[in-house]
Parts: C-alpha cells; structure tokens; sequence
C-alpha cells in the first residue's frame, strides 16, 4: 500500500485528495506525475535490482577475512607470521573492496538513467478541456447493461479518449466522495491506465455523491474562461444529491457544458458483487433493486445547456457526445507529449564509478617501506 500525496504542487484548480491506493497503481502515478511535472525519474527502474547483487560480493570479503585470519592462525608462530606480513595492510584491502563496492552502486544507478523532462516548447492546437466524472458506487456493478454498468462505461469512456484528439482530459470518480484520479492532460495513454483502475474499490464511501464530483470538476477546469470547458458524466443517477443543483449554477456561469450518460435501465436491476453468488441484500434480507434515475440526470444536462443520452449503443453515444463537444469553441491549448525531451544524469554517477575503479587499482595492498 502507498499513500497518494495531498498536496502536490499542480496547477491551481487541481486538488488531490489524501487516499490509501493498491501498490500497483502507485507506479501509474508515479510514472505521470514524474512525467508531467518535471520531475527527476529513472527510465529503467528494473536495474535497482542490480543493487541486490552487492549484498554477496559483501558477503565474500566477510568470508575471505575470516578465511586469512584462520589461516594466519594455523601457520604457527605468531611472531613469525607478523614478521612476515608486516607490509601488509589489511585497512588498505578494506578501502580498495569499498571503492569497488561504491563504483558498483554508482554504475547501476548509471544504468537506470536519473533523468528531467525538459521544458521545451510544444505545439499548440485548437482544442477543449473536458472532465470526465465516473460513477464507480456499487449499484455499478448491476447487470441491466453488459457486462456489468461500469464495464459498459469504461468502455464509453476508452472510446471517448480515442475521439478527443487535441482536446485535453481529465478524470474524478465518485460514489459517496468524489476523488481527482487525473488532472488535465493530452495524454490519452495514461487517461486509459487511469479508467482502467476506476473501480467501487477505489473510493471508500459508498453512495453517489454527483454534487461533490461535479465540484471537484469545476475546480479543475478554469475558472476564469467562460467557454473551452464541458464535462461528460456517467452515472446511473440513483440517489438525488440536493447539493448539485447549487454546483449545477456555478458551472453554467462559468460557461461549462454538462453532458449527462445514463447507464443501465429504468426497469432496475438486482446488484451482483464481484466474489459473491447472491444479489446484494438491504438490512430486511430484500435484494436490492437498482434503477437508472434517467430524470436527475436529464435535468443536470439541461441546467448547463448540455445533451443527456442513455448509453445503449457506445459508437453511437461516442458520436453524440462529440458531435456536441465538436461544436463548441475552442482555444488554444498544448498538445503532443510524444516526443518529450529529457536531460539525462547518469554521467555523474558514471564518471565517479570509472574514477573509483581507476584509483582502487593505484592502492596497494602493500603498505610503503620504511625509510
């Protein structure tokens, strides 16, 4: 387990809240925030392995001094022996196997190629900002939509990313809290890794908090521009969250365009969790029945002049929604990580390993001979 961190240093609408994650999706963080925030970050991390291999050449100089000092024993006469290895120094023997050691570490740090993503200039293009809002409560997990209601919106939502070209995007999911996962970005690969770990695991508090996701939507985008701005949610819009009409005001002044998905049925469907045989019970021993509440979330859409669709069809609602977000203005915005430029630092750490190795072969075992 690892712990996100809760104040980073991003750009001022973005927020990241203090969260327990898996261990596997520290290393997707890891990799885009290092990526996106220069950073200092290692291309091949798998070479710190190569650190491990230091832990038996120390166990080989244990073995060999205790080897010398036996045998230095059963030569005899003590006196004699010392008379015979006065010049040797068993202090300069230390120091040459710790520069070896050292130029070891050195250069397998070498190897993983400590580098910064410099700040060069990138193309600008005409594009949007778009945040994506994910219900992942457990009434996602309902089968009225196949597989599963999240599956279907994930799968909306790959294609969506697919679509948004030169429009950046980020990503909140939500049940009973809502959680920045992604701040905006035109880096479709990592919105992908970022949808594909949105799971009810991922936030702690159940329910469907869609005030508090449409909030944290707000303060990722602009809050100065009045246009450029639109958010897609996906939700089945089960409870009714009082607190979004309020939220639902401020977006429309701010000149962001909701575009509301429905997801599963009106009719409702029982919720399988994942792991279980059964349909989940309420506290009277009845299977809850969950319903899509396609009325919330029309009005959501309607109070910031945006389009409400019922994702039967992905292709389809992929090209609804952007046929929407295509005719809206667009604005100039950095696009194109592909070829990031890095400054790379393994040569300080390679320079003073070639060093030691070097001076380690000028120190003799020997000590000098008396005057």
């Amino acid at each position: 387990m690892c712990i996100r961190v809760k104040n980073l240093t991003l750009p001022k609408s973005h927020n990241y809240f203090l969260k327990i994650i898996p261990l596997q999706d520290c290393l997707v963080q890891y990799l885009y925030i290092t990526a996106h925030y220069n950073m200092l970050s290692f291309q091949h991390t798998e070479y710190f392995l190569g650190l491990l291999l230091l832990l038996p050449l120390v166990f080989i100089f244990y073995t060999v001094l205790r080897w010398k000092k036996k045998a230095r024993i059963a030569m005899g006469d003590s006196a004699l022996v010392s008379k015979l290895t006065q010049l040797y120094s068993a202090k300069r023997y230390a120091i040459k196997f710790i520069l070896v050691l050292l130029a070891l570490a050195l250069g397998v740090v070498a190897a993983t190629n400590p580098r910064n993503p410099t700040k060069t200039g990138k193309e600008r293009k005409a594009g949007i900002d778009v945040m994506i809002a994910l219900d992942v409560s457990k009434s996602m997990w309902a089968q009225d939509a196949k597989p599963t209601r999240l599956d279907k919106a994930k799968s909306f939502i790959n294609t969506l990313i697919t679509r948004l070209g030169d429009n950046r995007v980020g990503l909140v999911v939500f049940a009973g809290r809502a959680y920045l996962q992604m701040p905006l970005t035109t880096d479709a690969t990592a919105a992908g890794i970022f949808v594909s770990n949105a799971t009810p695991d991922a936030v702690p508090v159940q329910g469907t908090e869609i005030g508090e996701a449409l909030q944290l939507c707000s303060n990722s985008l602009n809050t100065k521009e009045k246009k450029y701005k639109a958010v897609v949610l996906i939700s089945d819009g089960e409870d009714h969250d009082p607190k979004s009409e309020q939220v639902l005001q401020q977006l429309y002044e701010q000149g962001v365009v909701v575009n509301t998905i429905g997801v599963g049925s009106p009719d409702g469907s029982p919720i399988t969790e994942p792991g279980t045989e059964g349909y989940k019970r309420d506290i009277n021993g009845q299977t809850v029945i969950s319903k899509l509440n396609e009325p919330e979330l029309q009005v959501i859409a309607q109070k910031t002049a945006g389009e409400y669709h019922h994702l039967d069809d992905v292709a389809a609602t992929v090209d609804a929604v952007m046929q929407n977000l295509n005719g809206m203005e667009k604005k100039a915005i950095d696009a194109g990580q592909g070829e990031r430029q890095y400054t790379s630092y393994y040569i300080y750490f390679l320079l003073p390993a070639l060093l030691l190795l070097i001076g380690e072969i000028f120190i003799p075992e020997r000590k000098p001979l008396p005057a």
